[in-house]
């Protein structure tokens, strides 16, 4: 298959179907791999830099890179699955091709506009030169517009929008409560320290998400350098075309997502006789009827699939057994969230960076910061709507009054849940309440901020296991802040924000549930460790597994806020008979159950839900698991006055997806240890030290 890319080689302006680039000469484009396969990108201009930035990523992981654009272009169900389909249906069900097609031409700039087009040039360029790595026949060519398509399809599941289309099609129409959030537990840790709480004087800044481990939501670890003063080394997911997470020399930041309330459903009035017809404001106004298609692939077949949906001056319809329901939420009213990034990377001080988030282009997610003036800073980031306080925005609200209709402006970055150098001098974020960000006495009053916002309130525990760990230190030197951040043990009482009364499972009688009273024995000795040597935590994992299966089959959005006794009672019931299947023991280091695989390389591995290391595995074979979802791309820096000091990093397993890459696992023991790498800003120092040094083809 060829694809209509050409390369005039004489000045080397790029011509990527019928789009012309500003000036790219791939000479200018120098990725240097250093001795882990981290690729160090050096360019003349940002431009050329988005092309290399994608090249790079090619060449390690072409395979997931693909990903979000077959999303994009609906056709991702054909090569994945049911799962891929998911994508497909909801980038559909929100108009993520039209808003970007509607708002296109007005959000991005000139420039960055040059530099999606260079990004996509490269990727259609590789696609071009190997082409038995396309999974779609129609995926090729990208455009930057699917780029642009393929970023809100994702911020719109960060934002969580998944949650409320999972209520509307499950038919579960009950309040929005603490007791049916979902899956607030897995998430990521933001830590920033200012120079007073520090024994060395100096600023001190851990990005620390927990993503899958190996979808293309995992993350890409990149260093770009050009002589714009775009320097800056992280990482970012497959499509990204800036760094989301990392520093440059003077400054630098993490996210973490949050669980506000960034979308409402609305319940239309229908016309009792005509069809499709709705009630607004006393008129009737007919529904958008809309048919998806789609060709899903099931094992060697592919089955077309044909469902429809609806639309309203809501947004999106869902139909079910009830009635009709409209969502709606900002994610699909903004798609500069790139170029927002692209800002935020070139901020050189507090002040830069505070421009660049008063974009407001990114519907959600938290932002912890740290710069070389010391500056700490935690915004519970979010595009919030000027609601009508007269509705209760937890329930379900009347689709019939403009007056619930809320326009697509937002409250500005001034009214948003924000913390700045505290005199506790620490801030973070762990996904629990934004209101619990800082030292008790410097925390945000909920009562200042708007209520129809719908910050959350609960805490979560790896949020209070920080707090008890912090407040041991007056002052705490970098190597304390790594054993925090590395800490593996659970809070006591045990508890999540779903079931609260979780430890109930450490204090159940032997005497009255006599068929598990060896375990409770066993389990009773557990101090909350979740190490690879604790003989307990993996009852605890087991039991957590239990529940969670529990969960699922009573229904994922129902979840009660307390558990009857007998079902943690069968939850160590189900622990012992599993440990007792596969290991003949009750009794096992947690590293002989969950493992970390990669290719030939199988290590233990510690850490489970909710401690700050956290971990989260899927069965694997023999009884074990494996490590899916937690610790993956981890940065610590350090700042003095004079810029970005040290910078050190790991990912779980290495810089390249591809198996035969000497770089696929070679990451992993250095991650097993809770050990780094140090990094470089220093473009002579790397290309001294740089394994290979190339221009792109």
């Amino acid at each position: 298959m060829r694809i209509a890319c050409t390369l005039l080689l004489c000045g080397l302006t790029i011509l990527s179907f019928g789009q012309t680039v500003a000036p790219v000469d791939l000479n200018n484009i120098t990725i240097a791999r250093d001795e882990w396969g981290v690729p160090h990108i050096f360019t003349q201009t940002d431009v050329e830099a988005a092309y290399g930035l994608a090249w790079a990523h090619c060449e390690d992981n072409f395979e997931q890179v693909q990903e979000p654009f077959l999303a994009a272009k609906g056709i991702f169900g054909a090569v994945l699955g049911k799962e891929g389909a998911l994508f497909d249906a909801i980038s559909f069900l929100i108009k993520s091709r039209e808003v970007v097609e509607e708002k296109y031409e007005t959000t991005f700039s000139p420039k960055f506009k040059q530099m999606l087009t260079a990004y996509a040039s490269a990727v259609n360029r590789y696609a071009e030169l190997h082409p038995k790595e396309i999974r779609h026949k129609k995926l090729f060519p990208i455009t930057p517009k699917d780029i642009a398509v393929a970023y809100n399809i994702s911020t719109s599941l960060i934002s969580n929008i998944q949650f409320n289309l999972g209520r509307l099609f499950e038919n579960n129409l009950e309040p929005i409560t603490s007791s049916n959030k979902k899956n607030l537990s897995a998430g990521s840790n933001g830590i920033a320290i200012a120079p007073h709480k520090t024994q060395e004087g100096k600023t001190f800044l851990v990005s620390n998400s927990h993503q899958p481990l190996r979808s293309y939501l995992s993350w890409y670890e990149v260093h770009i350098h050009t002589e714009e003063g775009w320097n800056f080394t992280g990482a970012t997911f497959c499509g990204g075309i800036t760094p989301f997470v990392g520093t440059n020399e003077h400054l630098g930041w993490t996210h973490c997502v949050n669980y506000n309330d960034y979308s409402d459903v609305f319940e239309l009035k229908m016309h009792p006789k005509e069809k499709l017809k709705y009630q607004l404001d006393g008129k009737w106004l007919d529904l958008e009827e809309r048919i998806w298609k789609a060709t899903v692939k099931v094992w060697i077949f592919k089955f077309g699939i044909r469902k429809k949906f609806y639309w309203s001056k809501y947004g999106p319809v869902v139909k079910n057994k009830t009635g009709f329901y409209a969502l709606r939420f900002p994610s699909n009213m903004v798609i500069g969230a790139p170029e927002q990034w692209y800002h935020m990377n070139k901020a050189t001080n507090l002040n830069e960076f505070k421009a660049a988030l008063n974009l407001q282009q990114q519907p959600s997610i938290s932002t912890t910061y740290a710069d070389k003036e010391g500056n700490i800073l935690f915004v519970d980031n979010g595009l919030f709507p000027y609601r009508n306080p007269n509705y209760n925005w937890k329930n379900i609200v009347p689709g019939d009054t403009s007056a619930t209709l809320w326009a697509a402006n937002f409250m500005p970055m001034d009214s948003i849940l924000t913390v700045e150098n505290p005199p506790s001098g620490y801030v973070f974020h762990m996904n629990g309440t934004g209101f619990n960000s800082t030292a008790d006495v410097d925390n945000p009053n909920p009562a200042d901020y708007n209520p129809t916002m719908g910050y959350i309130t609960e805490n979560l525990p790896r949020q209070l296991r920080f707090k008890d760990l912090i407040a041991q230190y007056n002052q705490l030197s970098y190597e304390d802040f790594k054993r925090i951040k590395y800490d593996y043990k659970h809070r006591f009482p045990l508890y999540t924000r779903t079931i609260q009364n979780w430890d109930l499972i450490r204090h159940l009688s032997p005497k009255k549930y006599p068929k598990i009273a060896d375990i409770i024995a066993v389990f009773s000795k557990w101090d909350g460790n979740a190490d690879i040597h604790n003989k307990q935590a993996a009852i605890f994992l087991l039991s957590t597994i239990y529940i969670s299966d529990y969960r699922n089959k009573k229904g994922n959005s129902d979840l009660p806020i307390t558990m009857e006794e007998a079902t943690f009672a069968d939850a160590l019931l189900y622990a012992k008979k599993y440990l007792l299947k596969h290991f003949k023991s009750l009794e096992i280091e947690l590293g002989d159950l969950q493992k970390h695989v990669r290719g030939t390389k199988v290590a233990p591995i510690g850490g489970v839900g909710e401690s700050i290391a956290a971990m989260y595995t899927v069965p694997w074979k023999k009884g074990m698991r494996q490590s899916d979802l937690g610790e993956s791309f981890i940065l610590f820096a350090t700042y003095n006055k004079n810029g970005v000091e040290k910078i050190e990093s790991i990912n779980c397993y290495g810089a390249s997806n591809r198996p035969e890459s000497p770089h696929y696992n070679d990451q992993m023991d250095l991650f097993l240890q809770q050990k780094t790498k140090v990094m470089s800003l220093n473009k002579t120092t790397i290309l001294e030290t740089a394994k290979k040094i190339y221009h792109p083809q």
